[in-house]
């Protein structure tokens, strides 16, 4: 706690300074209670951004890769993970997904703000692809509002492959929250119709070109 304390008061007011972040929309974010900040995914620094930005603490899964990085900038790495509240996960097949979602549940529980990207990777063409259902999974088990994020400009900032970020622009939108209700028939159905709602109000924000599949989870990193 005394970390993530550390990083709000010291590092985010450095960062706004270097970039000075555009950000709109705060004021959609929710002060209390449970709230899922569906976001979409340009940049690996597009999860450390919105915590930086948010008017609240936000959690985001991080890869447990990123926690056993050796050297100086393995533990700078962790050191600023920790600080934003990132948890570690590892990545694979259903069963790992199915444990990540509970670990999202268990902080929404907590009545904590969470963060994810429901394209499930970095966009590596700029457009923005189809969502998969693990956040309408969420929103629907916890009830939690899902408020609709848009970053743009990370990708120029630290684009994949590239090791540290540069100087530039970053813009973060914070949209209408999205609030939805349990489905009264097919819950298949229902995840499917709650994500394209969300991903349609984060294209919005974005001004994305949509494209027509998912991004592959295998390449995009």
């Amino acid at each position: 706690m005394l970390l993530q304390a550390t990083v709000r008061l010291v590092i985010a007011p450095l960062a706004r300074l270097l970039y000075r972040p555009v950000v709109e929309g705060r004021e959609n974010v929710p002060r209390r209670g449970p709230v899922i900040l569906a976001a979409n995914h340009l940049s690996f620094i597009d999860s450390v951004v919105i915590p930086l930005v948010a008017p609240r603490p936000v959690a985001f899964l991080a890869k447990a890769e990123y926690f056993r990085r050796p050297g100086l900038k393995g533990r700078l790495t962790r050191t600023c993970l920790t600080g934003i509240d990132a948890i570690p996960v590892q990545r694979g097949g259903h069963r790992e997904a199915r444990a990540s979602l509970q670990l999202a549940l268990d902080v929404l529980a907590e009545g904590r703000a969470f963060g994810l990207h429901p394209e499930g990777s970095r966009s590596r063409d700029g457009r923005i692809y189809r969502g998969r259902t693990g956040v309408a999974w969420l929103a629907l088990a916890s009830g939690a509002p899902v408020v609709p994020v848009a970053v743009l400009g990370t990708d120029r900032i630290q684009p994949i492959g590239a090791r540290l970020p540069r100087l530039g622009k970053v813009t973060v939108r914070f949209g209408t929250p999205l609030r939805f209700t349990q489905p009264t028939g097919s819950l298949g159905q229902a995840r499917r119709a709650v994500t394209d709602e969300i991903m349609a109000a984060i294209r919005d924000l974005s001004g994305q070109e949509p494209a027509d599949g998912y991004n592959d989870l295998t390449t995009a990193g």
